[in-house]
């Protein structure tokens, strides 16, 4: 694909992603203070009925945290009174109506935007690449729910826990948007610490730590994730951080024990002749001896007679070349010398200072061109030819 198909597959997935958390923003906002009920439900393979469900809506979902209080903790919260959040500005319960529901639309959305992410980035991956995505994609989203869940849990004791400083002189009267903040701040928090377990196994994939160089630290990780639930829970109460540092350090002990069995078996795929040092890496393989004498060189085989010779050509004057004797070949000595052929007519008018060199001997002596005027000598046809 061009630059150009690439940035309109982009477009495309972007388009797509948008227009989904849209749709997911538009029942978020109709879920909000609308609750609804599913009929008989039969479970597959069974007999057994299932009951109407009765779902909340999902004010009332994000408000049950607080309604949990105690009444006496509440504005207004007397025998029989309504739980019941505070608005002190016109636009605030539309402006939280419609927060809440853009939020509650990315999350329920979320398998929509994830999948047109991977369906941009599966091109470019190999096979392997791809199953690792998947895997990791999965955990990070199991892991999210997880701190989400246990986050909700959470605010009730949180929430006690702080409005009860202070009860005998004061009492809570908190806004929605107070309150909404406060709720979807912890559920974020608690989602996004709980990916720590899988940063540290995705760090052992890559070769950066090793299960020998996380052993012995444990104390220092432990007390790291109690500082970092300290800074990282909203208000710093110590219930969520407690219950915040207590779950990181169990995923976390997970997580250095899949490192213990990824270095394992990774240990057990590597050759042994790689963790050798030089000097073993490169000592004697067995044990030298004494080299015996060489044995004698045996009889060379005779050498063959040398072929002969084709016979050199000769210029005769006023006529066509002809061949001179043949060389004579000796089968002891070898060939013997080529005499050269009788000089021309043509090399008697060569220059008595030869301008060039030696030429070897047995070889066809070119035929140098004459210096004085050839245009009255007798021609022949062998000039033709030339």
């Amino acid at each position: 694909m061009t630059i150009v198909e690439h940035i309109q597959e982009l477009r495309r997935r972007l388009v797509l992603s948008l227009a989904g958390i849209a749709v997911g923003t538009v029942v978020g906002f109709i879920w909000y203070q609308t609750a609804f009920t599913i009929g008989q439900l039969r479970i597959p393979f069974t007999s057994t009925d299932v009951g109407p469900l009765h779902f909340k809506s999902l004010g009332e979902l994000l408000k049950d945290p607080y309604c949990q209080l105690p009444p006496e903790m509440r504005l207004g919260g007397g025998e029989g009174a309504e739980c019941r959040l505070l608005a002190t500005s016109p636009f605030e319960m539309f402006m939280l109506r419609l927060k809440v529901g853009a939020l509650a639309g990315l999350v329920m959305s979320s398998p929509w935007w994830l999948y047109q992410i991977w369906a941009y980035i599966t091109p470019g991956l190999v096979r392997k690449e791809r199953r690792t995505t998947r895997r990791v994609v999965t955990a990070a989203a199991l892991l999210f729910v997880m701190g989400s869940v246990l986050a909700y849990f959470v605010v009730a004791f949180g929430l006690e826990f702080l409005l009860q400083i202070g009860e005998e002189t004061q009492i809570s009267a908190l806004t929605g948007s107070q309150y909404f903040g406060f709720v979807l701040a912890l559920i974020l928090v608690f989602g996004v610490s709980f990916e720590v377990p899988l940063f540290v196994v995705m760090l052992n994939m890559a070769g950066v730590i090793t299960y020998e160089g996380i052993k012995d630290k444990r104390s220092i990780i432990i007390m790291s994730l109690f500082v970092f639930a300290a800074f990282m829970t909203p208000g710093q109460e110590p219930i969520s951080m407690v219950a915040m540092a207590t779950a990181l350090t169990l995923l976390v002990e997970i997580a250095i024990q899949i490192c213990r069995l990824h270095d394992r078996r990774k240990a057990n795929e590597r050759p042994e002749w790689l963790d050798l040092d030089d000097e073993q890496g490169s000592g004697p393989i067995a044990a030298s001896g004494p080299i015996g004498s060489a044995g004698g060189i045996g009889n060379v085989g005779g050498i063959d007679a040398p072929t002969s010779v084709s016979t050199p050509t000769s210029i005769q004057p006023g006529g066509m070349p002809t061949a001179s004797a043949a060389p004579t070949t000796s089968p002891i000595s070898g060939p013997t010398s080529v005499n050269p052929p009788a000089p021309t007519q043509a090399s008697q008018m060569r220059p008595t200072r030869n301008s060039r060199p030696p030429r070897p001997h047995g070889m066809i002596p070119e035929t140098p061109m004459p210096t004085q005027d050839l245009r009255n000598r007798p021609t022949s046809d062998f000039d033709d030819v030339l």
